[in-house]
């Protein structure tokens, strides 16, 4: 699997906080479960993505510049 370069993360960072914000705080956890979704129909190996799942609930951190 390839990692992404500093300046790709970054903008994809930043389409997907667009996107979030676009959709509203009411739908934001669902537009990421159908983002979620679509890109593990792209990696196509659900081996992988329960892997991802478990490290993704194991490693979130602290809200920091999203309090509200």
């Amino acid at each position: 699997m390839s990692t992404l370069e500093d300046d790709q993360r970054d903008l994809l960072y930043s389409a997907c906080s667009e996107a979030i914000s676009a959709v509203g705080r009411e739908r934001e956890s669902l537009m990421l479960a159908r983002l979620a979704l679509l890109l593990m129909e792209k990696v196509g190996d659900a081996e992988v993505c329960l892997q991802a799942i478990r490290e993704a609930g194991e490693s979130v951190p602290e809200p920091s510049l999203s309090k509200h």
